[in-house]
């Protein structure tokens, strides 16, 4: 076994280990974030993410203070570090103090050299969250975190992209988002594991689902490739490069959905199944790498994590960003604020 295998497997028991003390160490109901703590980033020489901004704003009640307008070149996917560095330095001068997070209004760009982009808009840029080969990166301090202000406790704002190929799937997006807070639905936690040995190593966290469930929300751990017909989908997570009957299925608002591969990050560009298509097919937020991870279940979302914290009332940018704990390499797409099980704040 190679010295890389070896730190895999370590890390894989170290992480199996956490999950399997999650139910005592989740906190009861959040208090989420809300729109007072949320900044609109906008490329205004991008047409459709000004759109895609305006409408956000109006929705979610966005104030003009926290609509931040930056200026770059919409046609590429990758920026470099200077570009990047520019941009945000534009960024940060406009961020009010109380901002605790970001949302990003394109699809692309979606890396800055070695980094997500949303990765880069919450740490700055930082070769130590990237990596050569199959390699450990730095740790976010926000994993399973039970902090609420993440910048003011942490000194980093999680960032989420409403990424989308059109404003009406943008739209769409954001109503589901809108329209899932509070709902508390009843839906199901649909685990798969898959024949493809080297992306179903994920699945290891599957039995720890359990005990974060909640009254009305139901898993199914299912052995095969691919889910077809159910109407009643609250979570999806499977590991494939590309996964079939999408079309069939009844995402409700507020889903969350991803698959366990290499590219799925490349938002416009993939070789593999874009996590875009998780949007496009109803789920309201999905995750994907943009450089390749190799199968380190580090790198991208703990089922336990996400499925309990967002059951328990947190955001969707939230119960995100605590499931993975080197997000350096991942975008986190979808709308922010979606909150089904949100309590109230007060």
């Amino acid at each position: 076994m190679s010295s890389d295998a070896r730190d895999a497997m370590i890390h894989l028991r170290a992480l199996l280990g956490l999950a399997a003390c999650l139910g005592a160490v989740l906190p009861g109901p959040a208090r989420a974030l809300d729109q007072s703590q949320l900044a609109i980033i906008v490329n205004v020489r991008d047409p459709l993410s000004v759109q895609i901004g305006q409408y956000y704003a109006q929705q979610r009640r966005i104030i003009f203070q926290n609509f931040i307008k930056v200026s770059f070149a919409p046609d590429k996917t990758t920026l470099t570090r200077e570009e990047f560095e520019q941009i945000k330095e534009r960024v940060d001068r406009q961020t009010q103090p109380e901002v605790q997070a970001y949302a990003l209004t394109w699809a692309a760009p979606y890396r800055v050299e070695c980094m997500s982009i949303t990765a880069a808009f919450a740490f700055g840029f930082d070769e130590a969250l990237c990596a050569d080969g199959c390699k450990s990166t730095r740790r976010s301090p926000y994993f399973n975190s039970n902090a609420r202000l993440p910048f003011t406790q942490l000194r980093m704002r999680p960032t989420m992209s409403i990424a989308a190929r059109n404003f009406e799937d943008a739209r769409a997006l954001i109503d589901r988002g809108v329209k899932s807070d509070g709902s508390h639905p009843k839906g199901t936690a649909y685990l798969l594991s898959t024949s493809d040995e080297s992306r179903n190593v994920r699945s290891a966290f599957y039995p720890q689902v359990d005990r974060m469930l909640i009254n009305d929300v139901q898993a199914r751990r299912l052995t095969q490739d691919e889910l077809r017909d159910a109407r009643d989908v609250l979570f999806y997570l499977i590991g494939k490069d590309r996964v079939d009957g999408l079309e069939t299925l009844g995402f409700l608002p507020g889903a969350i959905a991803d698959h366990f591969t290499s590219s799925g990050g490349m938002l416009t560009d993939s070789g593999q199944m874009s996590a875009l298509r998780w949007l496009e097919a109803g789920a309201t937020g999905s995750y994907g790498t943009v450089a390749e991870p190799c199968n380190l279940p580090q790198k991208f979302p703990n089922p336990a994590i996400v499925i309990g914290r967002y059951l328990r009332g947190e955001t969707l940018i939230e119960a995100y960003w605590k499931s993975v704990l080197m997000p350096g390499q991942g975008i986190f797409i979808g709308e922010p604020l979606a909150a089904p099980f949100r309590r109230d704040n007060k």
